[in-house]
Formats: structure tokens, sequence, C-alpha cells
């Protein structure tokens, strides 16, 4: 039987529709009041265990009967007062998931990380599953987060866990557009007008979860792939998810001086509010750099071809539009 953590989320969501689609026998962990919305269409198909990653007691008790963990549950956040919830959430729940599978003798554990735990080196321009972490200016306290929870997995793999490692880019899919990648839909939605000089690594969250499936079955033990589509200019992005909703897209091109200090507005808003900075200092820096992830392993391994970008915008856009989400 299949666990899956995180099932609520972006990505848990593509997960467990390929799970019930393949007929697997799985059960979902989701933490107590979790908004289950997104699979409320097969709610009648899931069997949901409580437990929160942190609580090592109820992870114990929700792996029971399990041989088989897809760890996908992980805060995703850039904002500097979510340090000690990073990693609690990502280093010390992937820890506690781990020693749990290794007392519960699970024979397979799938973690999702994400090509941040890889940092991104300066002056390196495209990046493979054999780099290395190195210490960087560009490196987010959410990829050192996931860096570590990596540690975690390869100590649990020392000691005897059968693991495999799947590090997606940017994962785009139907969600709450105010959380994770999601937001880019709400951005282009609400009318903004700047754009940056960078680009953004890519992936369907379909194509994760198929990928993450395929490799339960797999010989390969302690390796990593990179889930990668492609990598498209902030510009074009923005410039195809506009015309899929049939809005303007954003034609005023922000320098590096104008995102600081807007980060540094939405710093004060969000102090102010309560609520979450559109931008912050670390997506500011990351917002101009360019760097590609090869996803030459996964394309020959598993023989796997990605969805192209087109129509992942196109049938993410069909999804907001539907859910009203505009008028948010």
């Amino acid at each position: 039987m299949i666990a899956v953590t995180g099932a609520t989320g972006l990505l848990g969501n593509a997960i467990i529709r390929k799970l019930v689609d393949a007929g697997e026998n799985f059960i979902a962990i989701k933490r107590k009041g979790s908004d289950t919305s997104l699979l409320t269409d097969i709610a009648s198909k899931i069997s949901w265990r409580e437990a929160d990653v942190t609580d090592t007691v109820a992870l114990d008790e929700a792996l029971q009967g399990v041989t088989c963990v897809i760890h996908s549950a992980g805060l995703v956040s850039f904002n500097s007062r979510d340090k000690k919830r990073l990693y609690d959430v990502n280093v010390m729940g992937t820890r506690n998931l781990i020693n749990a599978s290794l007392r519960r003798n699970i024979r397979r554990f799938v973690h999702v990380s994400s090509v941040a735990a890889l940092s991104r080196p300066k002056d390196v321009i495209q990046i493979d599953e054999e780099q290395k972490w190195i210490e960087s200016p560009l490196n987010t306290t959410y990829a050192e987060s996931k860096y570590l929870s990596e540690l975690e997995v390869m100590r649990g793999h020392e000691e005897g866990l059968n693991t495999v490692i799947v590090n997606p880019s940017v994962i785009l899919g139907p969600g709450d557009w105010n959380r994770s990648s999601a937001k880019f839909f709400r951005y282009i939605w609400n009318g903004n007008s700047l754009y940056t000089d960078g680009s953004m690594n890519y992936v369907d969250a379909n194509d994760v979860a198929s990928i993450i499936i395929a490799l339960i079955n797999t010989p390969f033990n302690g390796e990593r792939f990179i889930v990668n589509a492609g990598s498209i200019p902030y510009k074009l992005l923005f410039e195809k998810i506009a015309e899929n909703f049939n809005k303007h897209p954003p034609s005023i091109k922000a320098e590096k001086k104008v995102l600081s200090f807007f980060a540094g507005v939405e710093r004060l808003r969000s102090f102010i509010t309560g609520s979450e900075p559109l931008v912050t200092k670390e997506t500011a820096q990351l917002a101009n750099t360019t760097i590609v992830y090869s996803n030459e392993k996964v394309k020959n391994k598993l023989n796997f071809i990605f969805q192209s970008i087109d129509d992942t915008l196109k049938q993410c856009c069909e999804y907001y539009i539907l859910q009203g989400n505009g008028k948010k």
C-alpha cells in the first residue's frame, strides 16, 4: 500500500488522481483541518489518515500497513519570517518520516525535493544531477531547507531504506492561486505590468506525478532525478498566460533596483496586513537569473516525454477561469 504526504497540495492532487486512475491501493495523509477541495470530485475514492509531519507519533500510526511512501508534503516560501517553519516542516518533517519509514520497514521511499536543493552556483548555466551543494548568495532559505531534507533521505538510504529523490523545477498545475507557482496566474489576471529579464524552469504537475509513480517500481536506489520540462523567459511566460486569459501582458521591464524597492514595499505591506508579500528579497534576486536544469537523465532512463508549455498553460488557465478565481 502506498502512502502520500502532501496529498491536498498542487502536486499531491495530481499524484492522488494518477493513483486512482491506476487502481492502486493507497492512503492519503493530511493535517487536521486541511483543505481537501481540490479532490472533492474523487473524495469517495480516497482513504484519509491524519498526521502532521512534525508529529512523530501520528506519523508512525499513519504508516501502519504501508509499503511505499511518496513524500510530497513541504512548505514553499521565500518570506524571511518563515525561516523556522521551513526548517520544521521540510527538514524535521522529512527526518520524522524517514525514521518512521525505517521503523515500519517501508520498502520504497520517493522523496519530492526541488531543483533548488542543487544550489545555484555563480557562473553556472546548466545543472544536472551531479551538481553538489555549494554556498552561494543565490541560494534561498527554502533551497537550503530542501537540501537539508535531502541529507535526511540520504541518511535513511545509508541505514537501509530504499530511496529515490525527485527534483522538480517550478510545478505548474491547478491549485490555490494564492500559493506557490499558482501566483503567476493571479499576477497576470490582476493586470500587473512588470516583467523581468530572467527565465523560469517549469514542469507540469501531471508529468511530475507520472514520473513519481513510474519510479516506484524501478530498480533505481539512492539516486535523484531532475524533473524539468524546459525553460522559458518570464516575459514570454506572462505573454502566454495573458493570451489564455484574454488580458494585456506585462509591458514594463523591471530593473533590479525597481524589484528591490518593490520587495521592500511588499515587506512593509505584509507586516502591516499579515498577508503574504507578492515579492520578497529572495524572489527579486532570482527573478533576473537564468539557469537551465538538464532533464536528460529522466528522459533517457524512463523514456519520458514532457508536455509542452502551451498545453500546460492552456489547461491551467482553463481551470482558473472555470473556478471563478478571477473574482478573488
